[in-house]
């Protein structure tokens, strides 16, 4: 296998840690591309509601899994004792992940750069690609139908 194939990252770096490497990327783009920042209207307020969201998102998710007694660490999902989808895990099966994501779009709005917004959007890529898609195999292996059945109703993201 190539040292730096997709199986080398998945499930190795703990999300808070991408979350932070992201956020300080984000924090240095306005360093290089100042000419791009923007007024944002109303931005106290967006800030406002988008980490609201986020704390709320994240909480809520964190109560989940405590009530069902089970691992929170993502690095280990095969650790899980059980499935978590009740309260915020019906709108999504991701809220630890979403409420990162929300908090680090607050972090763009507050920088008030639109290029950081790429930071959002590469957090959500590599999220996705090297925690929740191997997360996925090791739960549908681990809970079979009923994670299927899951998964069919519920989104990756969100779910209206």
């Amino acid at each position: 296998m190539h040292p730096f194939s997709q199986k080398t990252l998945e499930l190795k770096i703990p999300p808070v840690l991408v979350f932070l490497i992201f956020a300080f990327i984000m924090w240095k783009i306005p360093e290089f591309i100042k000419p791009f920042n923007v007024t944002i209207p109303l931005k106290e307020l967006l800030i406002i509601f988008l980490m609201t969201m986020g704390a709320f998102t994240g909480i809520a998710s964190l109560l989940a899994f405590r009530m069902k007694k089970t691992t929170v660490d993502p690095r280990y999902p095969d650790n899980a004792s059980s499935l978590v989808v009740k309260g915020i895990y019906r709108r999504t099966r991701n809220p630890m992940y979403l409420a990162l994501l929300l908090i680090l779009l607050a972090w763009a709005a507050y920088l008030s750069n639109p290029v950081t917004l790429a930071g959002a959007w590469g957090f959500y890529k590599y999220i996705t690609l090297f925690q929740i898609l191997p997360e996925e195999r090791v739960l549908h292996e681990k809970f079979g139908t009923q994670y299927q059945n899951y998964i069919s109703s519920v989104n990756r993201w969100f779910s209206w």
